[in-house]
C-alpha cells in the first residue's frame, strides 16, 4: 500500500521538515478532561454515590449534541421558522423549539433517576418512572432560550437545573404532588447549567462546586474541558440590557443604569453588550464580567424570564461564580415559585456592580 505515497528518487524527500513537526507531546501538554470524566471525579468526593446523578447528566449532554447539529445545520435543512404552534406563554413556537424539547423530554425520561421532567414548552410537569425507587431527581429546563435568533444565525441556548424530589412523595403520577416537586425555591437546586449554541457550543454547570465550562470538540464528539473553576470579574466593563424599554424600568433601575452610563459605578467606563439572547449576554457575563439586567417593564410588569427554569440556574452560576443575581431588593435563589411558568425580574452580576445596584434602592 504505501508503494502509492512514496517520494521517488527524482524528488526525495526532505527529512528535515520533521524537525519543524511538533511532536504529539506538545499537543497534549495538558491533560483531556471530559464533562462526563470530570463529573465521575466530583462524585468520589462523596462516599456511597450510586453514579446515577453523572448518568442524569450524561442525559443533558447528549441531548446538547444532538441539538448543536440541527443548530449548525439550520438553513440547509428545513427546521428554520414557526412550528404553527402557540407554547403556554402565548408565544409561537419555533421548529427548533418543538425539537429541542422532544430531544430533551426523550434523553432524560430513560433515565431511571428522573421522577419529574418540566419545559416551558409544556404546560404541566411530566412525571416518569412512577413508583421507582430511584426516581429521586426533578429536572426543569428551557430547551432553547432565543430560538426567534435563530433565523439570523445569532446563538441560542439550553438552560436547565436538577433538584432532589422531596422524599415523603409516593412517586405516584399525581399532578398535584409533581407540580409541589417542581415548585422549589433556587436554594433547593442541587445542579444547573446552560448550553451555548454559537461560534463554538459550550456547556457550563456547576453541582455546588464552583463553575465549570466545557466546549464540545466535533472532533471526538466530546465536551472538553475548556474553561476551569469560572470565576466572574469584581467589576467587568460591559452593561447587558434591552435600552429601547428603559423608559418604563423602575426608578432604581433606572438610576442604576445611569449610574452605569456615566462611569459612576466604581470609575468604570462601561461599553454596552446586549444580545438577545439570555443564554449569550450570561456566558459573556460570567466570564467578562459587568451586570446583566431584565427589569420590569410596561410591558411585562412581573418582568419577563421564567423563574424556575431560566432565572434560577442563572442566579445558581452566577453565585457559584462569585457574583450575585436580585429581583429588586430580593435574592432570586430565595424566591418560592408559585407556578411553573413564572417570571421574575433579575439583574445579575458582579460584587462592584451589585453593590451599586443595591444602594439604588
Amino acid at each position: 500500500m504505501w508503494e502509492h505515497t512514496h517520494t521517488t528518487e527524482t524528488t526525495p524527500f526532505d527529512w528535515h521538515r520533521l524537525k519543524s513537526v511538533p511532536p504529539m507531546n506538545d499537543f497534549l501538554d495538558h491533560p483531556i478532561l471530559t464533562v462526563q470524566q470530570h463529573i465521575l471525579r466530583e462524585q468520589q468526593k462523596f462516599p456511597g454515590s450510586s453514579g446515577e446523578f453523572s448518568f442524569l447528566l450524561s442525559g443533558i449532554t447528549l441531548a446538547a449534541k444532538m441539538i448543536a447539529a440541527q443548530v449548525q445545520r439550520a438553513g440547509l435543512t428545513d427546521i428554520l421558522g414557526t412550528h404553527g404552534d402557540i407554547n403556554v406563554q402565548g408565544e409561537v413556537q419555533q421548529k427548533l423549539d418543538v425539537y429541542a424539547n422532544k430531544v430533551l423530554l426523550h434523553c432524560l425520561r430513560i433515565r431511571e433517576s428522573v421522577a419529574v421532567l418540566a419545559s416551558e414548552e409544556n404546560e404541566q410537569p411530566l412525571t416518569v418512572h412512577n413508583g421507582s425507587p430511584n426516581a429521586r431527581y426533578v429536572v426543569v429546563f428551557d430547551p432553547l432560550d432565543g430560538s426567534s435568533n435563530i433565523d439570523v444565525a445569532v446563538s441560542v441556548g439550553t438552560t436547565f437545573c436538577i433538584l432532589r424530589r422531596d422524599p415523603s412523595s409516593d412517586q405516584t403520577s399525581d399532578e398535584e404532588e409533581s407540580l409541589r416537586d417542581v415548585l422549589q425555591p433556587g436554594t433547593k437546586i442541587i445542579a444547573a447549567g446552560y448550553v451555548v449554541y454559537g461560534s463554538s457550543t459550550i456547556l457550563v454547570y456547576s453541582a455546588g462546586n464552583g463553575v465549570h465550562g466545557f466546549t464540545l470538540d466535533p472532533a471526538i464528539g466530546a465536551f472538553v474541558m475548556s474553561h476551569e473553576n469560572i470565576r466572574i470579574p469584581d467589576q467587568g466593563k460591559y452593561y447587558s440590557v434591552n435600552e429601547s424599554h428603559s423608559d418604563s424600568f423602575p426608578p432604581s433601575d433606572k438610576q442604576f443604569l445611569q449610574q452605569v452610563r456615566q462611569g459612576k459605578v466604581g470609575n468604570q467606563i462601561y461599553a454596552s453588550r446586549y444580545v438577545g439572547s439570555m443564554v449569550s449576554d450570561i456566558h459573556r457575563t460570567l466570564l467578562k464580567g459587568g451586570v446583566f439586567m431584565y427589569p420590569p417593564t410596561a410591558s411585562h410588569s412581573d418582568g419577563k424570564l421564567r423563574l424556575v427554569y431560566e432565572a434560577n440556574p442563572i442566579a445558581f452560576l452566577v453565585e457559584q461564580a462569585g457574583g450575585e443575581a436580585l429581583s429588586g431588593k430580593i435574592r432570586v435563589l430565595d424566591i418560592v415559585p408559585e407556578s411553573i411558568h413564572q417570571r421574575t425580574p433579575i439583574v445579575a452580576g458582579g460584587k462592584v456592580e451589585m453593590e451599586a445596584y443595591r444602594a439604588c434602592w
